[in-house]
């Protein structure tokens, strides 16, 4: 007894709306699942930023934003060299054995190319942003000072490698962002991979 009943016709819907909903429920993951990923903002304060260093004198320092914090990049004398030699015994760790710089930074000068240091211009006590006193016996900072790094919020002092004075609050040196040369003036903050 059929009853009027399509089967055929009532299986045909049935597999249509199946399929509608299939469709409508894709099409309403999409912008769900979207939203997951980061924002192309996000995405920009994360990436490397590429510094050109080729017009920057020797003493001269510039700043530049690596996700969101201050990143300096200090082109070095050969006399702000020298006179990292003049205060090791004045630091905390001179020979940069805590992890505050990759492995290829982990050196006297903390840096790829010795004239060239790149640190993230925060201080490692509460992250307040030191100043650069590059001047050498500094009144106010003693007559051992050689130039660096001083920080005003609590006194931390930091040399021209970015490594820190002993008896100051800040427990470790300047961090060091990898990074690595693109040529010979242009660095790449943010990656030391050449996948970047």
């Amino acid at each position: 007894m059929s009853d009027g009943v399509d089967w055929k016709r009532r299986h045909f819907l049935g597999v249509a709306t199946a399929v509608t909903a299939a469709i409508g429920a894709g099409f309403a993951a999409v912008p769900f699942l979207a939203s997951w990923r980061p924002s192309k903002r996000a995405q920009a304060l994360g990436a490397p930023v590429e510094v050109d260093i080729g017009k920057l004198d020797e003493g001269a320092m510039m700043r530049v934003e690596w996700r969101g914090r201050p990143v300096w990049v200090l082109k070095r004398s050969e006399e702000m060299l020298r006179r990292l030699d003049e205060i090791v015994s004045s630091l905390r760790d001179p020979n940069s054995q805590e992890e505050q710089q990759p492995e290829y930074a982990a050196n006297e000068t903390r840096s790829i190319k010795p004239a060239v240091l790149v640190v993230v211009g925060s201080c490692t006590h509460l992250g307040c942003s030191p100043l650069p006193r590059f001047e050498v016996g500094a009144a106010d900072l003693g007559p051992d000072w050689q130039g660096g790094f001083y920080c005003p919020c609590h006194g931390s002092k930091f040399d021209l490698a970015g490594r820190v004075w002993k008896g100051v609050p800040a427990p470790l040196n300047l961090l060091v962002p990898p990074h690595r040369y693109l040529n010979e003036s242009v660095i790449l903050i943010g990656s030391d991979s050449e996948t970047a």
